[in-house]
């Protein structure tokens, strides 16, 4: 998983006053939780806002006054009007405890039922997962190219070394729909009826030249 670097500020005191005149100042009030007391500080909106609305999921080294940890952001809340986040929690990472986290979901490749006219079908954009930091991936890409049209990648589908799935096994998370005019043809099939065709054009061009051949012979 990638790491990116933030920076933040001690806070003093805690409590509503203080923390709306963080947010007057143009920052975010944080907590730092883990391993240990609670750390309360600050860091900069449009620096936070980066990584939060960032599709991507990042390890979080933060510096605060000169001592750095690792964490991950474990809790989020944004103002319902502004959509500007108001408080973020972060978690601590250590080597050999797991941790929760939402890993988003890529897709590669082109499916065959994509091809033939069927529609793409992603329910998830995240997947719940909990592993070792070292263990967590970037993204969990799901190779779509094998799906026909009424396929579908459940979450008992996906495997993930040293990560264990918390969502629902039987849960669909891409699928191929059918769609207007849409028609599921394999490779196979596509193959038997170029070889008719073939046969077929090859048939009509013998009798034509035999029939030829015997008007020119009564004559």
């Amino acid at each position: 998983m990638k790491v990116v670097q933030l920076s933040g500020s001690p806070r003093a005191n805690v409590g509503k006053k203080d923390a709306k005149a963080v947010r007057n100042a143009g920052n975010v009030p944080c907590v730092l939780y883990g391993t240990g007391e609670q750390t309360h500080f600050s860091v900069r909106s449009v620096d936070v806002e980066k990584i939060i609305f960032s599709p991507d999921v990042y390890k979080v080294e933060i510096d605060i006054d000169g001592k750095k940890v690792v964490t991950l952001i474990q809790e989020l809340q944004m103002h319902p009007v502004t959509d500007k986040p108001v408080h973020i929690d972060f978690l601590e990472l250590t080597d050999g405890k797991a941790v929760k986290v939402g890993i988003p979901v890529q897709t590669v490749g082109r499916s065959r039922g994509v091809l033939n006219g069927g529609r793409l079908l992603q329910v998830f954009r995240r997947l719940d997962v909990v592993g070792l930091p070292k263990d967590l991936p970037d993204a969990i890409q799901l190779d779509i190219s094998p799906l026909r049209i009424g396929m579908a990648i459940r979450v008992r589908d996906i495997e993930i070394p040293g990560v264990k799935l918390l969502n629902d096994p039987s849960a669909v998370v891409v699928s191929v729909k059918m769609a207007r005019n849409a028609v599921d043809i394999d490779d196979e099939e596509e193959g038997e009826e170029g070889e008719e065709g073939t046969e077929g054009e090859e048939g009509e061009g013998s009798e034509g030249g035999d029939s030829e051949k015997e008007e020119g012979d009564k004559e």
